[in-house]
């Protein structure tokens, strides 16, 4: 009903609370639900003209609480909740990092975006990692590989062991999913001969779907997952039992999406996780397209393999083609050091890009005669790979830039939530 209608609806968030309240207090079994919904008059502020501060949960146990009558409003310190942000948060941090932080290795790169810390041994990385984190930008930590035991990642040994389990596998230049032997993709890995062929006879660009995945991971592969969890980066946070990690302290009755761990496993010539590294004639396909976690994920790439065979660029024809991309000094020069191995080419976005980035993929489609539906997201449909001339076009027209971020053997890279990317 309209809020004229009934004389205990509040008109203001303050009105609302201390209404309810009191009927808790009076022990009424009337009150309907806990906190009824809110008839707004357009008001953003209670009688006292006060600016009501956006944290409901002090608010709601103040009020609830300290059982404050309905006629008397709860008197509430909002300076005490409102810290005054800085006016330039990107270089506030680097700033003052540079102070605080002198004995953690770090670097910043894709125009100062991402978080490069270079020592993966050192304690303190959490204390630079939260700060970063707080501005929701992702994080690369070097190295992790070194921490594992490499012989359990070898394309080799997951085919002796598990080589006659059944999975998805994805051909990601058409779409088409088959469920096969996973032999015959464990095979293929390092070996362009062993690999399939799509009609027109080029080889196929392959992927496992998330196998294993989840509870499934951990039985089937117990001793992996263990030299997974005891390698994990920044443990504080990433460690299923990390004090920092959330999803550890949430009560039982929340339901949480799938935390993984799973392996992503794919060939061409650059793929997540388990890499076999060779060439295709371009960039327009990858093996992860576009699309958003609905958690903040951390992804190793624990292994990369060399593919040999007819029609394969050397390492050093690889490494042409990553520096085509549009990298930022530090990783050229990345690329250049013999010891590190390139796996995946990765491109990231902002979460506040989006929209704009929806947008400009539903205008790409209509352009290539593609039928755009009301009901249609591209990003969730991860019906895109967003190529180079396409990232361009992002930029040129939208303002959207690309982080554009190589990922080495022992990488670990970590997004938060909402954060856009392809690989």
């Amino acid at each position: 009903p309209p809020a004229s209608q009934n004389n205990e609806q509040g008109s203001t968030l303050r009105d609302l609370l201390t209404t309810t309240a009191g009927k808790l207090r009076l022990g009424s079994t009337d009150a309907g639900i806990a906190f009824a919904p809110v008839y707004s008059t357009g008001a953003a502020s209670g009688k006292s003209g006060r600016t009501m501060p956006n944290i409901l949960d002090d608010i709601i146990a103040s009020v609830v609480e300290n059982k404050i009558p309905p006629n008397r409003a709860p008197k509430i310190n909002v300076k005490s909740e409102i810290k005054e942000e800085p006016k330039d948060d990107k270089k506030c941090i680097q700033d003052d990092c540079s102070k605080r932080y002198s004995d953690i290795q770090y670097s910043w790169i894709c125009d100062k975006h991402v978080l490069w810390l270079r020592d993966h041994k050192n304690s303190n990385n959490w204390k630079l990692f939260k700060e970063c984190w707080k501005q929701g930008r992702p994080v690369l930590v070097s190295g992790m590989h070194k921490k594992m035991n490499f012989s359990l990642w070898k394309a080799e040994s997951i085919s002796l062991d598990f080589g006659n389990q059944q999975a998805d596998i994805l051909n990601c230049k058409d779409s088409i999913i088959s469920n096969t032997n996973v032999k015959e993709f464990w095979d293929g890995f390092e070996d362009v001969s062993k690999r399939q062929k799509v009609k027109n006879g080029e080889t196929a660009l392959l992927k496992l779907k998330d196998w294993p995945s989840g509870e499934d991971f951990k039985a089937m592969m117990p001793a992996r997952y263990e030299d997974l969890l005891k390698s994990l980066p920044l443990p504080e946070y990433c460690s299923p039992e990390g004090k920092l990690n959330l999803a550890s302290h949430l009560p039982g009755f929340f339901v949480r999406p799938d935390l993984g761990p799973r392996l992503c496993s794919a060939y061409g010539e650059f793929a997540p996780q388990v890499h076999s590294v060779a060439a295709t004639k371009d960039h327009d396909v990858g093996t992860t397209n576009l699309h958003i976690e609905v958690s903040d994920v951390v992804n190793i790439l624990v292994y990369v393999g060399i593919a040999k065979g007819n029609g394969v660029l050397s390492k050093s024809g690889v490494l042409k083609k990553l520096e085509e991309e549009d990298l930022d000094d530090l990783l050229r020069k990345r690329l250049k050091d013999s010891s590190e191995l390139p796996g995946a080419l990765w491109h990231i976005y902002a979460g506040k890009d989006a929209d704009k980035i929806r947008e400009f993929l539903q205008k790409i489609a209509k352009e290539q005669g593609l039928e755009v539906l009301p009901e249609h997201d591209p990003i969730r449909d991860q019906s895109w790979y967003v190529n180079k001339k396409l990232r361009q076009r992002l930029f040129e027209e939208y303002g959207v830039k690309t982080c554009t971020v190589i990922q080495f053997l022992g990488d670990a890279i970590i997004l938060p939530a909402g954060a856009l990317h392809q690989v």
